[in-house]
């Protein structure tokens, strides 16, 4: 299991969040401001199988335009070594 850790945009926020958990995906969504992009974002946690990581990535890429330097994302994608659900 991998746990995805997105700052992206609060401008692409909702969006992004709808297409995830369209897809079945569970996301926690993390109000943040300043670090790596030092504006107004959001931190989206979404925890995947780790054959599900590439598709979750293409889904949030395709709501973050790395293009344009305002709408920039940052992912990281970390190892869960236990995950438990109650």
């Amino acid at each position: 299991m991998k746990l995805i850790i997105a700052i992206i945009p609060d401008t692409v926020t909702d969006d992004a969040s709808l297409a995830l958990t369209g897809e079945g995906y569970r996301v926690t969504r993390i109000a943040s401001t300043g670090g790596f992009l030092r504006r107004g974002n959001s931190t989206l946690l979404i925890g995947v199988e780790d054959e599900q990581v590439d598709n979750a990535i293409a889904t949030l890429k395709k709501h973050v335009d790395a293009s344009d330097s305002a709408s920039k994302g940052v992912l990281f994608v970390l190892n869960v070594a236990r995950f438990i659900h109650f």
